[in-house]
């Protein structure tokens, strides 16, 4: 029977409500219950009110009447396989071998693993395919790349350069030192600076709650305001307690900055925390203000070291492999989650987000601001450097460079090495010897020794008589040279035996004692002037060798027949006190 109007717009209200709720097959069934139940001309009726096709509600009527063929379908499928419009690879046989070689031309990944991607995005594939005549949308397009093995990728930071050949050795020398450190009781710090921060309405990463419709408003570009300035973030991470403590300084990070936020944790955590510590271990990177290489670093530990009676141990990380650093993971992360979505207008608004930073596994911290000025370029002495070397810092026996310990109190100055003889002559004891001066050599030393008062006192009224008047500087050797002595009353007697003894002449005399020959016949005459006013009996004296020594070729040569290693210095050669003068050239003149 037909359908009247108004019970076709009720079927179609009550098709309108049920067409929201149901798939593809429970739709299809329901209508085909309804036009059942409305008898001849129910399909039409139904087919009308919902807008389908009468195909589809005769088939729904036929899998609603036959028990069978609701559960012929296998689970989670509206339909029999091979329904609905083919795939457009299957269609046009070009599209995939076309799609395949677009990917490969710009295919990245491991050769030896099957995952690879594709550089190109889907829409510029979409693209490059519709120029060659082949229409795909972005859809197919990722379903074709996942079935020929394609992924969508981001890149992966795991590339670290060129890793140094004792780097796992350093990394179990650190982690042996923390364990010893730890089990007794000593702090351990990991400290770092972090990057740079603009002060100022600048973006950050990250989002917030905020109400609807209201975001933090910043500038559009992140070019830098040297008004408001940058800060600083230099942190210690104290490794045992868990605990962060971060100086924000305004100026520059220089070593003496990272030092100076050190102090200020030792003083304000650090002392309070660890009341009987009397070491204290230091990691850090092998670069920047903390950097292995940095005089400045060792002289501020130094100072620091001094100031706190702490002995300071440092162990650098090996270049490049700066995020094994504790503070990286433990501290700076959870300051950047602190800090996001939230610009920092001040100083103190990046101090105030430090100090509330804290995680469930009790992290906690303390931000100070440090406003001194640090100036770059400062240098410290070499002179500075060695006395540090000597006597503060103690390097450990495996990489000294990275590991090394910094003295609360330097070590005693060592004892001064004897000093070689004077540029220019032989040694004292070279000379005396009895081939050289025909005496016993404890016999020359009594006698220079019973001069010395007598030479002190000739050579003081000399001077006195010279000057008129008495000395009026200080005295600032023994001898009473003021610091200009040449040769002493020892030499004065050797040049005196040499002299007697060796027949050398005077010029060969002075280069062995380093002076002039004037000053060898002075030195000779006044020795032996010295030893007739006192009286002293003379000490018996070996007979001269019979062939007289004339030039230093035959004085090495007797030496060496004597059995003495004997160096003869190099003599000046002669020069004319007057050079007769060249006569000039004549001059020519044109005619």
């Amino acid at each position: 029977m037909a359908v009247s109007e108004d019970a076709g717009a009720g079927l179609a209200a009550k098709f309108a409500v049920m067409r929201r709720v149901l798939d593809e097959r429970q739709w299809r069934v329901y209508l085909g219950t309804e036009a059942r139940a409305l008898g001849y001309g129910g399909i039409a009726a139904v087919a009308r009110a919902s807008g389908v096709s009468e195909l589809t509600v005769a088939a729904g009527a036929a899998e609603a009447e036959d028990e069978d063929g609701l559960g012929a379908l296998p689970p989670g499928r509206a339909r029999r396989p091979g329904g609905g419009r083919k795939k457009l690879e299957d269609r046009d046989p070009r599209l995939r071998p076309a799609l395949r070689e677009l990917a490969e031309a710009s295919t990245r990944g491991d050769p030896v693993v099957d995952v690879t991607w594709c550089s190109l995005s889907l829409r510029e594939l979409g693209r490059q395919l519709a120029s060659r005549g082949l229409r795909c949308g972005k859809d197919a397009v990722a379903r074709m790349l996942r079935e020929d093995g394609y992924s969508l990728q981001g890149m992966s930071r795991v590339l670290e350069g060129k890793q140094h050949p004792d780097r796992d050795a350093q990394f179990r020398h650190i982690n042996a030192m923390i364990a010893g450190f730890r089990a007794a009781g000593d702090p351990v710090v990991s400290v770092d600076a972090k990057k740079k921060e603009q002060l100022g309405p600048y973006h950050r990463a990250g989002r917030s709650w905020r109400g609807k419709g209201d975001p933090v408003r910043v500038r559009s570009h992140d070019f830098p305001d040297e008004q408001a300035g940058r800060i600083t973030p230099y942190g210690i991470y104290d490794i045992a307690a868990n605990r962060g403590f971060v100086s924000v300084g305004t100026g520059c990070d220089t070593a003496a900055f990272a030092v100076s936020a050190l102090r200020l944790w030792w003083r304000h955590e650090g002392s309070c925390r660890y009341p009987g510590a009397r070491r204290l271990l230091v990691t850090c990177d092998a670069g920047g203000s903390n950097s292995y290489v940095s005089r400045l670093w060792k002289h501020e530990l130094a100072v620091f070291a001094e100031q706190a009676r702490l002995e300071i141990m440092v162990c650098h990380f090996p270049p490049g492999t700066s995020k094994w650093n504790k503070i990286e993971h433990r501290l700076f992360c959870h300051i950047t989650r602190t800090w996001r979505a939230r610009p920092l207008m001040t100083a103190e608004d990046a101090v105030a987000g430090i100090a509330a930073t804290t995680t469930c596994q009790g992290l906690k911290c303390t931000a100070v601001l440090d406003d001194g000025h640090y100036p770059k370029g400062q240098a410290v002495s070499g002179q500075r450097m060695r006395y540090l070397e000597d006597r503060v810092i103690a390097r450990h026996g495996t990489h000294g460079e990275w590991n090394y310990a910094v003295r609360a109190a330097p070590r005693p100055a060592p004892e001064p090495e004897p000093g070689p003889a004077p540029a220019g002559r032989c040694p004292q004891h070279a000379l005396n010897h009895p081939a050289l001066t025909g005496m016993d050599p404890a016999s020359l030393l009594a006698l220079a020794a019973a001069l010395e008062v007598p030479f002190a006192a000739r050579r003081e009224q000399s001077g006195h008589l010279r000057r008129g008047r008495r000395r009026v500087n200080a005295i600032r050797n023994g001898d009473g040279s003021n610091g200009h002595r040449r040769i002493d009353v020892t030499d004065h007697v050797l040049a005196l035996r040499l002299r007697e003894h060796l027949r050398l002449p005077v010029r060969i005399t002075g280069t062995l004692l380093g002076v002039d020959g004037t000053t060898v016949s002075h030195a000779a005459g006044l020795a032996r002037e010295l030893l007739a006013a006192s009286g002293l009996p003379l000490p018996p004296a070996a007979p001269p060798p019979a062939a007289r020594l004339r030039t230093p070729a035959d004085l090495s040569e007797y030496a060496a027949a004597a059995g003495i290693t004997l160096t003869v210095p190099q003599t000046r050669p002669k020069t004319a006190k007057h050079t007769r003068r060249q006569p000039a050239e004549p001059a020519t003149h044109p005619t």
